[in-house]
């Protein structure tokens, strides 16, 4: 019996062992990836909840959801560029630790405002902006650390494994998040991502990396570092082409992210618990694109299978658009997340891959913040039109104003040489040209002497 328990325990120790040379055999890479697990848990409370304090608790309109959504872009727009050129001055793991902190508190003041009897939309607003102003930098350094920690030849491998880390919360966490909301309600069921966020914080404090030194900057030379940031994205056509497209497809997301909890919970009458279960669809989505994007690119090419991802997306919100208010359209509201997590993950996966690819380390933060930037301006307004499409015309206006759009910018983008020609990651441009006079630029081995 003994024995027969051994070797049962050793076949199961052998099929979850991990293939050698696997990223999560990494113990650096381990605990970032087990940081965005638990982060994610939490960021699936926040991504039901907000919307629904609004929609259900303060009975928001389709204008106020979509000016919400907008709110949580502006600091993009506004903040981006230079906080690009500082993050290529610090290092970027403090940085994104502060940052989980910061959100936590920011997520925690909601159930604080309703326990006073201060909660509004106008509050909500506030939230959605800070939120989107602690992205902006703190996002940007998590992108980065990624790269401080894993090769660049594996950067599609990573991106599609950190997409991994994010759908176990995807497809539990809705579902464990709706039933939170209808049992305490929306506000207080914040205080678990506030929880987590701190969680993920203190994991990434015990990060070790090695980050090379840069020299200290002079204050008079932020905007020419901020235009050499810009003068390389611009000059690269990969990235210009990137930007125009992801930003295309940002502005048919936020259309769509703006009217489809009010489409869930008016249209089709779903409660909060029903509204949970259905974004499960989301996590097996995302299962799906994680374990096969990577092959998927790897097959037809990281262009191509970003430009699938559009397709997909935009599939999706059409279905929903034309879906009737009965459980057919249920099925299809679940569905089209489905569809929506997949088509994401095929999109940014590759995206990020071929912006990190492409750019020498110096110029990272740069790049990052100015790539961010230029996608998200569009948001802004795409979250706007979405609602006032929902307000004045219907939600499945906005809807099928979405899928139309997606599909329509699959098609150019497929016809766009630049994306479509690109089958493997290319290799990073000279840090040597870009850099110029504005720091001095030493070997690495100079750096680590100072």
């Amino acid at each position: 019996m003994k024995n027969w328990l051994a070797g049962w325990r050793d076949a199961l120790a052998q099929r979850l062992a991990l293939p050698a040379g696997d990223l999560l055999c990494d113990a650096v890479y381990r605990r970032l990836w087990s940081s965005i697990l638990i982060s994610s848990f939490g960021g699936q409370v926040t991504m039901l909840a907000l919307p629904l304090t609004a929609a259900v608790m303060l009975h928001a309109t389709p204008t106020q959801m979509g000016l919400l959504t907008a709110m949580e872009i502006v600091p993009f727009v506004l903040f981006s560029l230079p906080s690009g050129v500082w993050l290529d001055r610090v290092r970027k793991l403090p940085v994104y630790v502060v940052g989980e902190v910061s959100l936590a508190v920011v997520v925690a003041s909601v159930p604080f405002a309703w326990w006073r009897g201060w909660l509004s939309m106008h509050w909500l607003y506030v939230v959605g902006f800070v939120i989107g102003a602690i992205y902006t930098t703190a996002g940007s350094a998590a992108q980065i650390v990624l790269t401080q920690v894993v090769a660049r030849e594996r950067l599609v491998e990573a991106h599609a494994k950190n997409a991994l880390a994010t759908s176990g919360s995807e497809v539990a966490g809705p579902g464990l998040a709706g039933a939170l909301i209808k049992l305490v309600g929306a506000p207080l069921a914040l205080l678990v991502d506030a929880g987590l966020l701190i969680v993920s914080a203190a994991i990434l404090r015990g990060i070790h990396i090695h980050e090379p030194r840069r020299p200290e900057f002079a204050a008079a030379h932020f905007w020419r570092d901020l235009r050499a940031g810009v003068r390389f994205v611009m000059s690269q056509r990969l990235l210009v082409s990137l930007a125009v497209a992801v930003g295309a497809w940002q502005m048919c997301n936020h259309a769509a992210i703006v009217v489809q909890i009010l489409f869930a919970t008016r249209t089709l009458g779903l409660n909060e618990q029903a509204v949970g279960l259905s974004y499960m669809g989301m996590g097996v989505g995302t299962i799906i694109a994680s374990v096969f994007g990577n092959r998927i690119s790897r097959c037809v090419g990281p262009g191509p299978c970003l430009v699938l991802g559009f397709a997909v997306c935009g599939g999706g919100w059409l279905m929903l658009s034309v879906a009737p208010a009965n459980a057919v359209g249920v099925a299809a509201f679940a569905l089209m997340l489905l569809l929506f997590s997949a088509g994401a993950v095929l999109i940014f996966i590759n995206f990020l891959a071929l912006r990190q690819a492409v750019t020498p380390e110096p110029l990272l933060g740069r790049m990052t913040s100015t790539m961010r930037w230029l996608i998200l301006i569009p948001a802004g307004p795409g979250a706007l039109l979405g609602g006032w499409l929902g307000e004045h015309v219907g939600l499945r206006a906005a809807l099928a104003f979405s899928g139309v759009s997606a599909l329509l910018l699959a098609l150019l983008a497929w016809r766009h040489p630049v994306i479509r020609g690109v089958k493997v990651l290319p290799k990073a441009e000279s840090a040597d040209e870009w850099i110029g006079a504005e720091a001095e630029v030493r070997p690495i081995a100079a750096m680590d002497a100072t």
